[in-house]
């Protein structure tokens, strides 16, 4: 890609055929859940099933990303779920499936994904000059929202359909091609710095670990943007764990078909497409802080739509204005960390950012199944959205107009306020 290296083409590739991956599996696991059960406790668990690994995995992913190469964990990392896979394909294609074996594949390929993505993000900073940093988020978060959900909602609603075996086995052969790519990188991709052994083995990994977390929470504003974020997608995680059973099905509100799901997701994938584009724009006009409240605060309300006006054709719009506000905070919260961490350090403080910020996901998606048995499906999607506002607000209090200044050689961070001062 024009200006942004060699490297950062075949991670870029890398990342689209991941993505394309994770796409058919976040929206093909769910359907084929419906399938074998109406249960939402029981449906639920696919969402809790891909998410609790960062619960557990998440440190231990950052210690190990700034330990060796990034690029080689995410090469193992995309060959061990596409293992995964291939063997859970094998499974669906003799007809043994069931929805605990389900359960076991995608929780397989989640701890996968906690080691991918963690050194993805670590390893992006070291492929482009920092002043491209923003560009080329853009353009890996475009690459995440086509590949999860232009194109892989819509062919997962498809081979649900017409071949189920295939919402595992492609995946797995994507996941191949995804760490085949890794090796066209070119370049030293071990932090210049790794941390420094005083110790062996477990005991050395937990200072390393302990190190990242006294920073993160030394830091005003990114300790309040991990919280914020947790309780966000906890309330997420709740949300669409039982949306599915909203709107598809003979039995649900909206009564949607599978194929009318995955267009659903695919209009997402526009909106995000767009907001992955424009967010360097956006953020240039109103500023980082006021951009990041203000698409989340969008984000949050727009959870109100389906359960107010359950109309099929509202919500192909309503997708594409959420996929445009949540790509645009992306980019921006993405850019931010990768600036405002020391480069030693980032691998370690990005995975316990992304501990307290995805960590609630399986609490949150359980805890939404759990709800909607009891109360209904409409106290899940109105609690959700109150969590997230009140998230929001939070950030709000604390969030300058400018997050992200560059490190240079000149300034360090603050980590009290996150504020520039001099060496």
């Amino acid at each position: 890609m024009a200006g942004l290296g060699r490297s950062f083409t075949h991670l870029w590739a890398s990342a689209a055929l991941s993505n394309l991956a994770d796409g058919v599996l976040k929206v093909g696991a769910p359907l084929l859940a419906v399938s074998i059960t109406r249960s939402p406790t029981e449906v639920a668990l696919v969402g809790a099933a891909a998410t609790l690994p960062w619960l557990v995995f998440a440190l231990p992913a950052g210690a190990v990303a700034d330990r060796v190469d990034r690029r080689r964990v995410m090469a193992l990392a995309n060959a061990g779920r596409a293992g995964g896979l291939v063997a859970a394909g094998a499974l669906a294609a003799s007809g043994v499936l069931n929805l605990w074996l389900m359960l076991l594949a995608v929780l397989v390929a989640g701890v996968a994904e906690v080691f991918a993505d963690t050194a993805a993000q670590a390893v992006l900073p070291m492929t482009v000059p920092a002043e491209r940093l923003a560009a080329a988020n853009g353009r890996v978060v475009g690459a995440q929202t086509v590949g999860n959900d232009f194109v892989g909602a819509p062919l997962a609603g498809v081979l649900v359909t017409l071949l189920p075996a295939a919402v595992l086995g492609g995946p797995a052969l994507l996941y191949g091609a995804a760490a085949l790519l890794l090796l066209g990188m070119r370049g030293r991709f071990r932090p210049a710095r790794p941390p420094r052994a005083d110790g062996q083995g477990a005991a050395s990994m937990r200072r390393e670990i302990a190190e990242a977390l006294r920073y993160l929470w030394g830091h005003r504003f990114l300790r309040t943007l991990a919280l914020s974020a947790g309780a966000i997608n906890a309330a997420s995680a709740a949300y669409f764990g039982v949306l599915v059973l909203w709107l598809v099905g003979e039995g649900s509100r909206v009564g949607l078909e599978p194929s009318g799901y995955g267009l659903m997701m695919t209009a997402l994938a526009v909106g995000a497409l767009a907001g992955s584009l424009v967010s360097e724009r956006i953020t240039r006009l109103l500023g980082e802080g006021r951009t990041l409240v203000l698409m989340w605060m969008v984000s949050a309300l727009l959870h109100l739509v389906p359960v107010l006006l359950p109309v099929a054709w509202l919500l192909y719009p309503t997708a594409v204005v959420w996929g445009l506000a949540g790509a645009s905070a992306n980019v921006l919260v993405i850019s931010a960390r990768q600036r405002l961490i020391p480069a030693e350090l980032l691998g370690r403080v990005n995975s316990a950012y992304r501990l307290i910020g995805m960590g609630g996901m399986p609490v949150g998606a359980a805890l939404g199944g759990v709800l909607g048995e009891l109360a209904g499906l409409p106290a899940v999607f109105l609690s959700a959205t109150a969590v997230s506002v009140a998230a929001v607000c939070l950030v709000w209090r604390v969030a300058p107009r400018r997050i992200s200044v560059p490190l240079t050689s000149d300034h360090t961070v603050d980590p009290t306020s996150g504020s520039l001062s001099a060496p």
